[in-house]
């Protein structure tokens, strides 16, 4: 039996088997678990739900004599969404399209929650627990809906990853990375939801490398890279025990270090042997692994790091690369670019009308050496007068605040 009840009549004991409203509103990743520590009952309290569904036949029932809100005989979501209003069980998707100024502060929080929730994921898996698909595709949906509101927004908040987060962030940015080249090559929904899940899950085997291996502050030894080379396969492994898995994720999980030359990882792919999606996983991984920082370096300007991507020949597949380009840009978010007046800004936004004319804030004169008050500038505007000049090294000018020029927002 499955009962509709407040939050208030929650006790430990209960089986967990539904939140009413948004992914992003309540304190866990997942459902359909029994509450039996108080910390994660006084998270519930302290969020902004106000519903949950649970199912009496899997933990208690509430005390006789309490009102509940509703109730339903099976277990199915159908027959929740029958007895509850829509309203309580899920708010309706915003996927209408909006600046990157607008989306950018909701796909910081989206960061923050889905950090939590991988990381959450990736404990469970390490010991022994199956994958809670059900969980990780609320969060895909959560991803997926911030990509379709404004593409860059996200991705490029993920990749403000600190080296400590990196092993997380990164899942969440090759998740969200997925999902808008899969747009971009014009696939169907539900290739590009299982696309993100694939980007989510795609390093999941990185949870049975040795500590001291996967988080080793320097370069790693022949024998310790060999060990490393065994996670696409340890993760295959994880994600087939798991019930109603995938098969495009574990494919991706599988594959995403193959190249197109064979000279690739775990299996020697070469071709069309790799499938459309791991060579799209492939491009994805390294592009957010390059621009991230790393224990041992810094990580690469963002512009830079696509033309030196296109330079390794025989590792990517060109057209999924081209794709992925387009839908990035020639000069994404938060790159540093030289105007031909002279001025540096650096990249906030793209435009519909060229890869090579985004949204910059101008916020620095090299003619005298100084600050400007930060302005915008559209590239792509008819009566624009600027244009991009060259790519400009973070490293060599060492703007303290880049990232809260292009972001907008004040971070730590």
């Amino acid at each position: 039996m499955l009962k509709r009840i407040s939050v208030q009549q929650l006790q430990l004991g209960m089986h967990l088997k539904e939140f009413c409203g948004s992914w992003m509103d309540h304190p866990f990743w997942r459902t359909g678990f029994v509450l039996k520590d108080p910390k994660d009952l006084a998270l519930v309290m302290a969020s902004p739900i106000k519903e949950v569904w649970i199912d009496c036949r899997l933990g208690l029932d509430v005390p006789a004599g309490e009102v509940v809100l509703s109730e339903a005989e099976e277990a199915a979501p159908e027959a929740v969404a029958a007895v509850a209003p829509p309203v309580a069980v899920v708010k309706p998707r915003e996927t209408k399209p909006v600046s990157a100024a607008q989306e950018v502060e909701r796909a910081a929080r989206i960061c923050l929650q889905s950090k939590a929730a991988v990381v959450s994921m990736f404990e469970e898996v390490r010991m022994g627990k199956a994958v809670d698909v059900g969980g990780a595709r609320e969060l895909v949906e959560e991803i997926s809906d911030s990509i379709a509101r404004n593409p860059g927004a996200l991705i490029s908040m993920a990749r403000l990853k600190t080296a400590d987060d990196y092993t997380y962030m990164h899942s969440v940015a090759v998740c969200a990375m997925m999902v808008a080249l899969a747009k971009q090559l014009g696939l169907d929904e539900a290739q590009t939801r299982s696309l993100g899940m694939a980007g989510l899950l795609h390093d999941l085997g990185k949870v049975a490398m040795p500590m001291d291996v996967l988080n080793k502050p320097g370069k790693l030894t022949d024998a310790e890279f060999d060990i490393m080379k065994t996670h696409p396969t340890e993760g295959f492994k994880m994600l087939k025990a798991s019930p109603n898995v995938d098969p495009i994720a574990l494919d991706v999980v599988l594959h995403h270090h193959e190249k197109i030359d064979g000279s690739g990882y775990p299996e020697r792919f070469k071709g069309d042997q790799i499938s459309l999606y791991s060579k799209m996983g492939a491009v994805c991984d390294v592009y957010d692994a390059i621009t991230s920082n790393r224990p041992y370096k810094s990580g690469w300007d963002p512009a830079e790091s696509l033309r030196k991507m296109a330079e390794w020949k025989g590792h990517f597949d060109p057209k999924v690369f081209q794709a992925f380009v387009k839908s990035m840009g020639i000069y994404p978010v938060g790159s540093l670019v030289r105007l031909t007046s002279g001025r540096i800004g650096v990249v906030t936004e793209q435009t519909v009308k060229s890869l090579t004319m985004p949204m910059v804030k101008v916020f620095y004169s090299t003619k005298s050496s100084m600050r400007v008050t930060p302005y915008m500038v559209d590239l792509s505007r008819p009566d624009a007068i600027e244009k991009i000049h060259q790519r400009e090294d973070p490293d060599m000018w060492k703007f303290p605040d880049l990232n809260e020029l292009w972001s907008g927002l004040t971070l730590k």
